[in-house]
């Protein structure tokens, strides 16, 4: 959309963006469009991790793309793991931005494993980033939230896998309740809380036999795309979406 330049633009803050393919980086560039300046977190020891591993330059290419949609952004990089690091982030964020008014959490910790062959340290873990730091970064924003009554928005990214997937599903079960409550306790700053389950997105972590079951279980015969959860997420930050609250809401083509 055009943007008044005499007119400020407001600040998202997006976690979870350290691809350029991933979901968090679609919902950055939507809402760069949409007129948001963006302050986005990443932390690159988690992709290395993963069998996608590290893509170099990630952070200044999506950069780059904000710049172009005529945001002003931020990049950090940050360990959620740490229970310190929420509080800095906004820190970093307010000193080189300003404040923010919508909080969008695409972060997650995800290793497969199952009942039987979960470990501890890996529960722990999953349960450390994708619940507590979510608590904490919600917690953060509703302390220092000083926007008008009514432009506030907290969007979480959720899933229903299990099945195994123990750690993860069961940490992202936490991270809906703690984001739903929100819908209610800050309801005096006038922020609204939502949850999203945008199903299977391929964004390079599927096998051949995953993609072909995923689309096969979709009635419109696709995948899903970071873009259709970008949309939403664009929608539920704008002043249209401002009335949809406390919601956990399934945006997955009807995926079974």
């Amino acid at each position: 959309m055009d943007q008044d330049p005499a007119v400020a633009r407001p600040i998202a803050l997006v976690t979870g963006v350290g691809r350029t393919a991933g979901i968090g980086a679609g919902v950055v560039r939507r809402l760069a469009a949409s007129g948001w300046d963006i302050a986005f977190t990443s932390w690159t020891p988690y992709d290395d991790r993963m069998d996608w591993g590290r893509e170099a330059g990630a952070s200044e290419t999506i950069g780059q793309d904000l710049a172009d949609q005529g945001a002003a952004c931020a990049a950090i990089e940050a360990d959620l793991a740490d229970p310190d690091t929420p509080a800095r982030v906004f820190d970093d964020v307010e000193k080189r931005l300003g404040g923010v008014s919508a909080l969008v959490l695409c972060h997650c910790e995800s290793v497969d494993s199952g009942l039987l062959d979960t470990t501890v340290e890996s529960f722990d873990r999953h349960f450390a980033v994708n619940a507590r730091a979510t608590w904490l970064l919600i917690r953060e924003f509703g302390l220092r939230f000083s926007g008008a009554h009514g432009t506030g928005r907290i969007i979480s990214l959720t899933s229903d896998h299990t099945v195994g997937n123990l750690p993860y599903g069961a940490s992202k079960g936490a991270l809906d309740r703690i984001t739903l409550a929100a819908a209610r306790e800050l309801a005096h700053l006038g922020v609204t809380a939502n949850v999203i389950n945008p199903g299977p997105v391929d964004t390079g972590w599927m096998s051949d036999e995953i993609r072909d079951h995923c689309v096969g279980a979709t009635p419109l015969g696709r995948l899903g795309t970071p873009r259709d959860t970008a949309h939403l997420v664009d929608f539920l930050c704008s002043e249209e979406g401002g009335w949809i609250n406390g919601q956990l809401m399934m945006s997955n083509g009807g995926f079974a």
